[in-house]
């Protein structure tokens, strides 16, 4: 290399090594533990290393193979927790979207016995051995995962196994693991039915395009190549799954399900004008003052997009239009409505929800408030959720209020969807999100609260130009002290909306976690300890500290390219679900370790004092003190314990700051070589240059020596530690 670019050269060097360090430092300080190491694990990655083979005799072709509707259950004890909840949240998919459903085990004949075997398999429909059995091994409890295994349980083979397959797909012999070609297998008329749908790229029983390859190269060619990358979802069913289930099994309705709206028709879905108001809600297309089209089309179809308005620009403070859904029957006794709703009008207008309740001794209905909606946003469409409790035949009642003073709009809604299904608990809203996934950044969510009181965040990771990491994280909140820790078996589901109008339409992307009170960190604490116990300070946008702990979940949520397919992205907005339930009552030999927090009395000195991350408040010459806690290399100090320090922090950030400037120096000492023998070699002989670059050479093997044995010492150090 020519002695003129070597200064640039070192800074480029010295670039690689600083960044380098910022990564090994986040793995090395336990940021984020990602289950799936980075690698999205197709069912195939899974069971590699198993010989799995369904039988011809098992075929998705005659009634004997049919379970009946409700499907007898065991969740093994060898499950594990996670995928316990996971199993019964794809159960309610298949209510919602099918007539299936699933009771536990009563003494049946035949059965489907759910156990943790070596990976993800299932027999092909009822072949009434008694007890059938169906695993969900290591990383096979995702939801859509267990979806696909009932699959083959309710008759069903691998899509690329129908007997016409290669009309629209390609496989490629030579590129599939040796002893792995029977996965590829055709079933013919004989054996298989396709019930005369169409082939289905998206299905959830399709492979992927890497399915058992051998190298890199894709193993399946779709014949449109716009599905290359569309085979092997595992989200939820596609229209198609659905199609073919609910013939197979002749359903003519699904169970959860109860109705959706999209205001599309001229009838409105039934709905009704209530003559106990002051005003109509009306079907439009669009309102001058907002929205300009409706949530379900967002204007892309010519001469359709409907939606419900509201007008408040009457200026008539309390104006009211109530708009009444159809009468509905309930079955289980718990509800869901979502709704999109729109505000242009002032801010003090409010949507009320009720439902009217038909009994025997009220046969006009009782109408019961369910929730007021104030403060509603404006200019933008808005997700909402309402939870309901109903038992006896129902109309679902939407009022719209109309504010005090002057209102150039009013009040709009779309796309409602109603089912006996649980509402999630929280929305997190991210508007703008194209501009957040070009910036590659990472974004936290407001802090929620589980039902149990536990305080969390998500983290969605938007650093890869491929892929979106989703984590959550248990924070500091105000009752801690109230609480168990380590949190013990509360299941995070967090669910990407697909915003489709028609909830039975959507292929939402969902993943859950389980707070396992035992799991523990590569330092051997528990990771579902107190926050400030074992995470890190951060602070929220508006300046308040508090403690995050360590992220948990994956860095391969879903491709970028698959975000931007169906209606994930919707109007620039994103819906993440969440919510966070106790689940314990699934593992009935839970043992937590560590004694159960106790409640004591405090000095009433010490009863305006507040000691942050486990400080304890005691007397002190009459005087209130925090004691604060502290362990074998690690402490909290200051005056309320807020501050952590360790011996790990300041060895990192003495070598850390030793290691840049000592690259600094570097740099600097070699430009300043460089300009000093340019200058001097114009006045010197070529003999006399040409021992002045020698004399460099010498001068940077001295230093980059020093460098190595100054990165190994700092190597050691962190590792170490």
């Amino acid at each position: 290399m020519d002695a003129r670019h070597w200064p640039w050269f070192l800074v480029f060097a010295t670039f690689l090594l600083v960044s380098g360090l910022v990564r090994k430092l986040t793995e090395k300080l336990g940021v984020f533990k990602d289950i799936d190491g980075g690698i999205d694990q197709d069912i195939f990655d899974i069971n590699e290393g198993l010989w799995l083979f369904a039988s011809g005799r098992n075929s998705i072709i005659g009634d004997n193979y049919r379970w009946p509707h409700t499907i007898p259950y065991v969740l093994e004890d060898s499950l594990e927790m996670n995928a316990k909840g996971v199993i019964l949240n794809a159960f309610e998919r298949y209510r919602l979207k099918t007539c299936i459903d699933f009771k536990p085990w009563s003494g049946e004949e035949n059965y489907i016995s759910v156990f943790k075997g070596s990976g993800c398999w299932s027999s092909v429909g009822n072949i009434h051995a008694g007890k059938q059995e169906l695993s969900i091994g290591t990383n096979c409890d995702r939801i859509a995962t267990v979806q696909h295994e009932f699959l083959h349980a309710l008759g069903f083979w691998h899509e690329q196994s129908r007997a016409d397959r290669d009309d629209y797909i390609t496989i490629v012999w030579d590129r599939i693991l040796s002893g792995k070609e029977h996965n590829f297998n055709i079933y013919n008329d004989s054996v298989s039915d396709s019930l005369n749908v169409p082939y289905d790229y998206t299905s959830v029983m399709h492979y992927s395009k890497t399915a058992f390859q051998n190298g890199t190269e894709s193993t399946i060619i779709t014949k449109i190549s716009d599905f290359e990358d569309v085979i092997g979802q595992r989200m939820d069913f596609s229209d198609y799954d659905l199609l073919k289930l609910n013939q197979l099994y002749s359903c003519t309705s699904s169970l959860s399900f109860m109705d959706s709206c999209d205001f599309e028709l001229e009838n409105i879905c039934g709905m009704i004008q209530s003559s106990q108001d002051s005003a109509d809600w009306q079907r439009l297309s669009q309102v001058l003052s907002g929205p300009e089209n409706d949530h379900s089309n967002m204007g892309q179809c010519k001469d359709s997009g409907f939606f419900m308005h509201f007008n408040t620009s009457t200026g008539n403070g309390g104006v009211t239009a109530m708009l009444e859904s159809r009468v509905l029957y309930p079955k289980r006794g718990f509800q869901c409505v979502e709704f999109y709703l729109y505000n242009s009008g002032s801010g003090n207008g409010q949507l009320n929800v009720y439902t009217r309740e038909y009994t025997a001794g009220h046969q006009d209905g009782v109408l019961t408030l369910q929730r007021e909606i104030r403060d509603i946003p404006t200019g933008s469409w808005q997700l909402y959720y309402v939870t309901l409790q109903v038992t006896e035949k129902f109309r679902v009642v939407f009022e719209g209020v109309g504010g005090p003073g002057a209102s150039s709009g009013g009040l709009s809604i779309d796309d409602i969807n109603l089912s006996e299904t649980r509402c999630p608990h929280h929305i997190w809203h991210i508007q703008n999100f194209t501009q957040l996934l070009g910036g590659q950044t990472t974004v936290y969510s407001p802090p929620f609260y589980s039902s149990k009181g536990y305080a969390f965040q998500i983290n969605l990771d938007l650093t890869s130009p491929t892929n979106v990491g989703l984590y959550f994280h248990l924070i500091s909140g105000a009752n801690d002290d109230q609480l168990q820790w380590p949190c013990p078996w509360q299941q995070a589901t967090m669910t990407l909306l697909d915003q489709n109008p028609d909830i039975r339409q959507r292929m939402s992307n969902q993943r859950s976690i389980t707070t396992d009170p035992k799991m523990t960190d590569d330092n051997g604490s528990y990771l579902w300890d107190r926050p400030s116990k074992v995470g890190v300070e951060a602070f929220f946008p508006n300046g308040t500290q508090f403690s995050r702990g360590r992220g948990y979940g994956t860095s391969v949520f879903i491709t970028q390219e698959r975000l931007k397919s169906r209606e994930f992205l919707k109007g620039d907005d994103v819906y993440i679900l969440l919510t966070v339930e106790d689940i314990s009552h699934l593992n009935s030999t839970a043992a937590v370790p560590g004694p159960v927090p106790t409640t004591s009395t405090v000095h009433n000195a010490c009863s305006e004092v507040e000691c942050q991350n486990g400080g304890i408040c005691t007397l002190q010459e009459g005087r209130a003190e925090c004691k604060c806690p502290a362990g074998e290399d690690w402490w909290y100090m200051g005056k309320r314990c807020e501050k952590r320090g360790s011996t790990k922090d300041t060895i990192v950030i003495a070598v850390s700051s030793t290691v840049t400037v000592f690259a600094v120096m570097l740099i600097i000492t070699l430009i300043s070589v460089y300009c000093t023998r340019r200058k001097y070699r114009k006045k010197a002989s070529a003999k006399t240059a040409a021992m002045n670059l020698e004399n460099v050479s010498r001068v940077f093997r001295w230093l980059w020596n020093h460098m190595k044995r100054g990165w190994a010492f700092f190597t050691y150090i962190v590792i170490s530690n």
